[in-house]
């Protein structure tokens, strides 16, 4: 073989739909050498990369693969792109706006397709804006890939939790007001394990102390508080058919509060395991859950380009979009709804621990701006801090 010779490149656009995508495969010097559909089943993926397969190898070319909407309808086409170990690019939408603004007959207005991304993928050799259009998605480390299916899993139980405590406190203080103002939260463990004692109201007020007081950790106030509330109890007719609901959301808030309190075990052990967890929990009010939201989300920094785009991501800084003498900034789409929601949450905590984030952030308050956006400017710089961290492997100091 020619010492001078290059491996040729061939460039796969897909335009990621619910059911179906679409293929375009480009030869790396902007002609389509082939277009096809394949349906979102694993006889569809394994037709992709036969193709694949077989034009690579009649070019002896490398593979670079390009799609729009990685980890959403892509799932799970695109862990196995990596797994066959091509190079994966995610079609970045804020970056493809703009550049549309700067080249607006060059791509539709709608979501571009398959065509059309193997034409970035030619342009990115000449334009740098294009280049930024498509960013490579490296393999995620399988400990943060465990931490983010934990937390998100951890996350839809919780929201669900609400869901029917808010339902359960609503349906009690329609229908047995005396007993709901028992506790200040109906989804107290006391509360919840004495209301399963029996599958309806009647029920508990039969109840002898002495089955009431055998309730794990039920303090003797609480125990008071029922026998007074026994003595005098008035309920709604309701009941007769209301009860067995009352009774199933009460079950379900102890499954869920069990459940959860097993998935925080678990992403508790997972941290001493992922680099990134590891250090983001030294960060004083960052807990095993928000330590593992970020680790789990943020996968790998090699995603990034620096610290401004993690803080983009993490959703602690908004895009420019000045003009002129005005100057302003726009919210960012692109931003995790996950890792933001971890880092305000955080950044909160991390203000009743750290005096001098509490002070700066009483500074920003005092020169005008709101208590979200205080907690951002400090998001914002904790970003550079969490970067600077996992670089460096190094823990949080209070200097």
């Amino acid at each position: 073989m020619n010492a001078h010779y290059t491996l040729n490149e061939l460039q796969v656009g897909i335009d990621v739909g619910s059911l179906n995508h679409s293929i375009a495969i480009g030869d790396g010097f902007g002609n389509i050498i082939s277009e096809f559909e394949i349906p979102h089943t694993q006889k569809g993926f394994n037709r992709f990369f036969k193709i694949i397969k077989s034009e690579s190898q009649k070019r002896d070319a490398t593979v670079s693969i390009a799609m729009e909407g990685y980890n959403g309808w892509a799932r799970p086409l695109d862990t196995q792109i990596l797994k066959n170990r091509y190079r994966l690019y995610n079609v970045n939408n804020v970056k493809l706006a703009r550049f549309k603004e700067i080249f607006p007959a060059a791509a539709k207005t709608d979501q571009i397709d398959a065509r059309k991304i193997v034409e970035l993928f030619s342009l990115q050799k000449h334009l740098p804006v294009a280049k930024k259009v498509l960013q490579e998605v490296k393999a995620p480390d399988d400990t943060n890939a465990q931490l983010k299916k934990l937390t998100r899993r951890r996350k839809q139980l919780v929201e669900e939790r609400k869901a029917i405590a808010n339902r359960f406190g609503t349906d009690l203080q329609a229908q047995v007001p005396d007993l709901k103002v028992l506790t200040t939260s109906v989804d107290d463990l006391w509360f919840l394990r004495f209301f399963t004692l029996k599958n309806d109201i009647k029920g508990l007020l039969r109840l002898h102390r002495s089955t009431i007081a055998k309730i794990p950790y039920i303090s003797q106030k609480n125990i008071d508080k029922i026998i007074t509330w026994k003595s005098q109890a008035t309920y709604d007719d309701a009941l007769d058919y209301t009860a067995p609901m009352l009774y199933d959301d009460a079950i379900r808030l102890l499954e869920l509060k069990a459940k959860i309190k097993e998935l925080t075990k678990q992403i508790d052990a997972l941290i001493p395991s992922s680099r990134i967890a590891r250090v983001i929990k030294t960060i004083p009010g960052f807990s095993t859950v928000s330590a593992g939201t970020l680790a789990g989300e943020i996968s790998t920094l090699e995603r990034f380009e620096n610290e401004g785009s993690l803080a983009l991501y993490l959703g602690m800084t908004n895009l420019d979009n000045s003009s002129g003498k005005q100057k302003g900034s726009k919210r960012n789409m692109a931003t995790n709804r996950h890792t933001k929601i971890a880092m305000i949450t955080a950044t909160m905590k991390h203000t009743q621990h750290v005096e001098e984030s509490k002070r700066y952030l009483e500074k920003k308050i005092s020169e005008g701006k709101k208590y979200q956006q205080a907690i951002r400017s400090i998001g914002r710089h904790l970003v550079r801090v969490i970067w600077n961290m996992i670089k460096q492997e190094r823990a949080y100091e209070i200097r």
